[in-house]
C-alpha cells in the first residue's frame, strides 16, 4: 500500500451522539477544531517572566450538506427538552481521521454543547449546507 503525504479534507468523518441516539453526517464539507488554553503569567521579580497554558476545553465547527433531518431533528428535540423540562442535553462527537499510512485515529470531544449556527438556505438547484458550532469539555483520543 502507497502511503499518501499528507492528510486531505476526504480524510475526516464525524459523528454525533446525544441523549443515546446517534447523528451520522454523512457528507462533511469542512471540520475545524481549536484547543482552548487559560494562559497564566508569572512575572518573577529575580528573573524573565514565564507562562503557562492550562486547558480549558475545545471548541470548533463543521459545515455538512443536509442529506437527511437528522440534525434537524436533533436540534428540535434538544429545544423542546429544554422548553418542556428545563433540561440542557450535551453530548458527544467524534471524530475519525484515515492517517496518511492508511491507520484510523478517533478523537472524542466529550460534553459538547452544540449550536446551529446555520440552519441552511433553501434556494433552487443548490445545495442546502448547514454548520454547527461547538464547545467541548476536553478531546480524548480513543484508537
Amino acid at each position: 500500500m502507497t502511503n499518501k503525504p499528507f492528510n486531505v479534507g476526504r480524510d475526516c468523518r464525524v459523528v454525533l451522539i446525544y441523549n443515546g441516539s446517534r447523528v451520522d453526517l454523512p457528507t462533511v464539507t469542512g471540520f475545524q477544531s481549536q484547543q482552548q488554553t487559560n494562559r497564566l503569567a508569572s512575572m518573577p521579580l529575580n528573573d524573565m517572566p514565564r507562562f503557562y497554558d492550562v486547558p480549558n476545553g475545545w471548541s470548533g465547527g463543521f459545515d455538512f450538506q443536509r442529506d437527511s433531518s437528522g440534525a434537524d431533528d436533533l436540534f428540535a428535540a434538544i429545544e423542546s427538552g429544554f422548553w418542556s423540562a428545563g433540561t440542557i442535553i450535551n453530548g458527544n462527537i467524534y471524530q475519525y481521521v484515515t492517517e496518511v499510512d492508511g491507520t484510523l485515529t478517533t478523537y472524542e470531544y466529550v460534553g459538547a454543547a452544540i449550536r446551529l449556527s446555520n440552519a441552511g438556505r433553501y434556494q433552487s438547484e443548490n445545495i442546502v449546507t448547514q454548520h454547527i458550532d461547538f464547545v467541548a469539555s476536553i478531546r480524548n483520543k480513543i484508537s
